[in-house]
């Protein structure tokens, strides 16, 4: 019954509120964001303590109105991705502003491919359908296999629509694909600033030990694919965007040390965009380690039982 009623109301999200006037869909994902925080809910909790890692000397009070903004971005993410399968080419081409393209398009030009890694900052969708009209560039991304089936069946389709190749997570077969694309010159974008399996590489973010996920340096290892760190931020009406330079492969070392390398300079990166736009960044789950850790009586750090 959850799993139905979830499905039902992102369908609803997606079938109504794409509809609505723009003016009323921004109010609505307003209103939905304040009441949210208001509630103070396990989510705002999170989110304000994630953002005390980012700002350890900001005070409450300043921790506060940036969990209400956040919420805001968060809500705004969630408004235009309902609304952007009816969005014009020239609104989604005229809404994106990107700084260093040249990193990628050089790099695309070259024949060389290029894996596209982000953190949960604004709007990686709208980012997304910015690359396959500005750009007139397809690529491939990977999402996770959300319950229920049909609700994980909606996403594929809505990316799909916005001209992205979608491969599940799991099944094993999502990196080898990859590669492929890759070899062959292609586009892969992942987001990449939270990987709790095991085989996530730690890393040291904002000073304290968390996981990320090893795919991205891995895969430009394996196919000699550029690697560049983006980051994107809300900028009134705009979304702005910047392509970090590329991120090398150390001429020295073990595969697992390459990676542990690389993927610490990603963090570096996404610690650069998360610092100076805190408020859209949308992360309102546990990521830092110390978070993780069980604690007597089955909690988890963070959480009351």
């Amino acid at each position: 019954m959850k799993d139905r009623l979830t499905d039902a109301l992102y369908g609803l999200g997606w079938s109504t509120v794409k509809k609505l006037p723009e003016p009323v869909a921004e109010r609505l994902g307003r209103t939905i964001a304040d009441a949210a925080w208001k509630r103070r809910g396990k989510g705002v909790l999170r989110l304000e303590a994630n953002l005390a890692r980012v700002l350890p000397d900001a005070t409450p009070q300043r921790l506060a109105e940036l969990s209400r903004a956040g919420m805001r971005s968060y809500l705004r993410y969630w408004m235009e991705s309902f609304r952007l399968p009816s969005w014009s080419r020239a609104r989604i081409k005229d809404g994106v502003d990107v700084k260093d393209l040249h990193h990628l398009t050089d790099g695309l030009a070259a024949g060389k491919g290029a894996v596209v890694a982000l953190p949960h900052l604004a709007n990686w969708d709208l980012a997304g359908a910015w690359v396959t009209t500005r750009l007139e560039t397809p690529f491939t991304t990977v999402a996770e296999r959300l319950k229920p089936e049909t609700l994980y069946d909606r996403f594929v389709a809505y990316r799909e629509s916005l001209g992205m190749e979608v491969l599940p997570h799991t099944g094993g077969s999502a990196f080898g694909t990859l590669a492929r694309r890759l070899r062959a010159g292609g586009l892969v974008c992942l987001v990449a600033d939270r990987d709790l399996s095991a085989s996530g590489v730690e890393v040291k973010f904002f000073g304290e030990n968390a996981r990320m996920p090893g795919g991205p340096a891995m895969l430009a290892q394996q196919t000699g694919a550029l690697l560049l760190p983006v980051t994107l931020w809300y900028d009134g009406a705009m979304m702005r965007g910047r392509i970090h330079p590329p991120v090398d492969v150390p001429e020295t070392g073990t595969r697992a040390e390459k990676t542990s390398v690389m993927t610490q300079a990603l963090a570096d990166a996404f610690a650069t965009g998360i610092a100076d736009h805190p408020e859209d960044w949308h992360m309102l789950q546990r990521l830092w380690l110390a978070d993780l850790e069980p604690r007597p009586g089955g909690t988890t750090a963070g959480e009351s039982s």
